[in-house]
C-alpha cells in the first residue's frame, strides 16, 4: 500500500530535517520507512526526521518524536527544535512566539525572535553517569577509554541526548570519522553517544564537529553545541555565552551557572514542501 505524506524540509545551519504533521495520529511509521524518507539517493534526504504530535501534558503545546537517518530515535534536537518552531509558525498551528514542546524525556520551550532566529531553552545539563547514561561510577569529568585506536579521553553530558565531547588542537586535522564511528557505538554507551570535537578559540568562542550517533558527521548539532560549551564551562575555560562555529555556519549558547538552563540560538530555514509517496 502506498502512502501520500505531506512534508517539509528544513535546516539549521546545514543540519537537516524532514518534519511531518502527525497531529492527527495516523501515521505510523515502521524503521524501514523512517530509513527510506531519510535516504539522500532513493528518499528526500535528511539527518533526522521530525513527527509532531499533540500533547497530553498539561501546559506543554506539542509532542515531537525524532529519528536519526538510520531509523532509530533520538531523545532530542537543538537544531531540529528549532526548525519544528518555524514549522508551526509557517503552518499557523499557533501564535505564540514562546512555544512549550514535549519530547520523550522532557520540556523545552522554543522562542520565536523572528522569521529566521529561534532560541531553544533546553533542561541544565545531567552529568551522572546513570543520567548520561555511560558504564561508570558516580560522575566524572573525564573518562578514559581505551581502544584500538589509542587511548581516549572524553567527557560526558546529557543535554537531551547523551554526548562525549573531546577536546582537540585542530577540528579540520581531527579523526573524526574513525573515532567518531567507534566511540558512538561503544559498549561503554548502552544508548549510544553523539562524538563531539571541540577547539577551543577563545573564551568566547569554539569550533565544533560533531560525529551524531545514527547519521554520522552532520553539518552542525545543536544540543552537541551545548555540550561542548557545558564541558568548556566546567574546564572554566569559557564564558557565559559562546559563539559556536560549526561547518554549516554558527550557533550562539547561553549557560549562566551549573544549574540553569541552557540558551541556544540559531537560524532556522524552510528549503521546500512536498509529498513522498512511501511504498517501501
Amino acid at each position: 500500500m502506498i502512502k501520500t505524506i505531506a512534508f517539509s524540509k528544513m535546516h539549521g545551519i546545514g543540519n537537516d530535517f524532514v518534519i511531518i504533521n502527525n497531529q492527527n495520529g495516523q501515521l505510523q511509521l515502521t524503521k524501514q520507512q523512517r530509513q527510506c524518507i531519510a535516504d539522500r539517493h532513493f528518499g528526500i534526504g535528511c539527518d533526522q526526521l521530525i513527527l509532531l504530535e499533540t500533547s497530553n501534558k498539561i501546559g506543554c503545546d506539542f509532542f515531537y518524536r525524532i529519528y536519526n537517518a538510520d531509523g532509530s530515535a533520538a531523545e532530542q534536537c537543538g537544531n531540529g527544535a528549532r526548525c519544528l518552531a518555524l514549522f508551526i509558525h509557517q503552518q499557523q498551528l499557533s501564535t505564540k512566539t514562546t512555544i512549550k514542546v514535549e519530547t520523550t524525556t522532557g520540556t523545552t520551550d522554543l522562542r520565536i525572535i523572528d522569521n529566521q532566529q529561534v532560541t531553544v531553552i533546553l533542561e541544565p545539563p545531567q552529568l551522572s553517569a546513570s543520567a548520561i547514561p555511560i558504564l561508570a561510577d558516580g560522575e566524572q569529568y573525564h573518562y578514559r577509554l581505551t581502544t584500538d585506536l589509542g587511548e581516549l579521553t572524553f567527557t560526558a553530558v546529557n543535554t537531551g541526548n547523551p554526548h562525549a565531547v573531546i577536546c582537540v588542537d585542530d577540528v579540520n586535522t581531527a579523526p573524526i570519522a574513525s573515532i567518531g564511528a567507534l566511540l558512538s557505538r561503544h559498549k561503554i554507551f548502552p544508548e549510544q553517544c553523539n562524538i563531539g570535537f571541540m577547539q577551543i578559540l577563545s573564551r568566547d568562542a569554539i569550533a565544533l564537529r560533531v560525529f551524531e550517533r545514527g547519521s554520522g558527521e552532520t553539518l552542525a548539532c545543536g544540543s552537541g553545541a551545548c555540550a561542548a560549551v557545558v564541558v568548556g564551562r566546567l574546564a572554566e575555560q569559557l564564558a557565559t555565552t559562546v559563539r559556536v562555529h560549526l561547518p554549516g555556519g554558527e550557533l550562539r549558547v547561553h549557560w549562566p551557572h551549573h544549574t540553569a538552563a541552557i540558551e541556544l540560538t540559531g537560524p532556522a530555514t524552510h528549503v521546500f514542501t512536498g509529498q513522498i509517496d512511501l511504498a517501501c
